[in-house]
């Protein structure tokens, strides 16, 4: 079952005090067998995906791959643990202050703006806090220019 139909709703015999009783039964019919296939159409194909306890769609409603309207994917592979991104990720710019902020775990990577004695960095945590509870992350220094030869 499908999602529904406004198309398939008429308020013609049931939005006026004097509309006929009798010619309204049918469009009011017609509303709830909308409402149903909306009801129905939780968790079904070309329905809605429903919601867990926590307000959140669950894992297994979602698709392994993410396509824009522009033709750019997004592959999310839960069976290889692995996210491709064709083309270029791009990472918000964070300061040290940040990401000391942040909560971390090992692996977390992130572009810091002035991590490297004021200068961009890439940055990488090892899950690691320090005695005042900042967040520690270690610097990638960035090199010399990409080129081909």
């Amino acid at each position: 079952m499908g999602w529904g139909n406004a198309s398939n709703v008429s308020t013609a015999n049931v939005d006026s005090a004097s509309d006929d009783p009798s010619l309204a039964r049918n469009d009011i019919y017609l509303a709830l067998q909308e409402l149903i296939a909306v009801i129905n159409g939780r968790n079904t194909a070309n329905g809605v995906a429903g919601l867990d306890s926590s307000a959140l769609i669950p894992n297994t409603r979602l698709p392994n791959e993410l396509i824009s309207s522009t033709g750019y994917h997004l592959t999310l592979s839960p069976n290889t643990g692995r996210v491709t991104v064709n083309d270029i990720l791009k990472l918000n710019p964070q300061t040290v202050s940040e990401l000391e902020a942040l909560s971390t775990q090992a692996g977390d990577i992130a572009y810091c703006s002035n991590g490297d004695a004021g200068s961009p960095c890439l940055a990488v945590s090892l899950g690691i806090t320090d005695s005042s509870g900042l967040a520690e992350w270690y610097r990638i220094s960035l090199g010399s220019l990409i080129s081909a030869t």
